[in-house]
């Protein structure tokens, strides 16, 4: 990379705390911040999956950092950033991975359902945030990446909740965006279209959905979590000062419109 580019994108130097970052998306996203230079600091409910970065990341040379905690409260997530601070005394770059959800149509849904995906999808991502602001406003300013969805924009039956609480995180964006644009702190969002997890099996390991899926994504193909790569550099990385309040769709062009011409010719799907 020539000097002037990595003055843009370069994280040298900078801290990330990654928030539900031991996922398939978030272990991507924290190898990439890592190789771009940042101190990368990751939080995951599960220290399973924490261990198994970990071990990636120590194959490949690379420091790595884990916390596990439940963020089931505002305390939980001040507690969160407080035990961040203490690994290297600043946070640069929060990024908001951390989500669940059930499946079920509306009329099956619980309050304990209801309560658990919004706790996780909306609750947390509020208080992380307003934890880790005063952190960033005594610094000097910092960047913060919520993860929300295609969802936020187009219904999908029983996903209901899960919906809701990815428009909120939206929403959301804009409203710290503006409070905190005085503190030189820059908050976006990256709204992904369907990307090929573990979480995301039950709808592409299923040979009815998975022709749909092929036939509905322009694109002709699931995501995978390496192609969220590139977008969520970009908006943490110095080069995006001037960005903020805004959500980034990367869908595969789900959003650009659909066709009643027949579709043919479509781009092959990743081995």
């Amino acid at each position: 990379m020539s000097q002037y580019l990595s003055s843009l994108f370069s994280l040298e130097g900078k801290t990330a705390l990654i928030a539900g970052g031991a996922g398939a998306i978030g272990s991507a996203i924290s190898e990439a911040f890592a190789k771009a230079g940042a101190r990368v600091i990751v939080h995951d409910l599960s220290a399973a999956r924490l261990a198994g970065l970990q071990a990636r990341f120590e194959s490949e040379s690379l420091p790595f950092r884990g916390l596990q905690a439940d963020l089931d409260s505002a305390a939980a997530c001040s507690d969160l950033v407080e035990k961040a601070c203490q690994v290297t005394g600043r946070i640069d770059i929060l990024v908001n991975l951390q989500g669940t959800n059930r499946r079920k149509p509306i009329v099956d849904v619980t309050q304990d359902d209801f309560d658990i995906i919004t706790s996780v999808n909306f609750r947390s991502v509020y208080f992380l945030s307003k934890a880790v602001q005063p952190v960033m406003k005594a610094q000097g300013g910092g960047k913060i990446l919520h993860f929300s969805s295609l969802s936020a924009n187009i219904s999908f039956d029983t996903i209901s909740v899960y919906a809701a609480t990815k428009a909120a995180v939206t929403s959301l964006s804009r409203s710290m965006a503006h409070e905190w644009a005085s503190d030189n702190i820059q908050v976006n969002a990256i709204e992904p279209g369907f990307v090929q997890t573990e979480f995301t099996r039950p709808l592409w390991d299923d040979e009815y959905r998975s022709r749909w899926f092929a036939d509905y994504i322009p694109a002709g193909h699931l995501a995978v979590p390496e192609d969220l790569i590139t977008t969520s550099l970009s908006l943490v990385a110095p080069a995006s000062r001037y960005i903020t309040g805004r959500s980034v769709v990367v869908d595969g062009g789900v959003l650009s419109g659909d066709s009643w011409v027949e579709k043919q010719g479509r781009p092959a799907a990743y081995p």
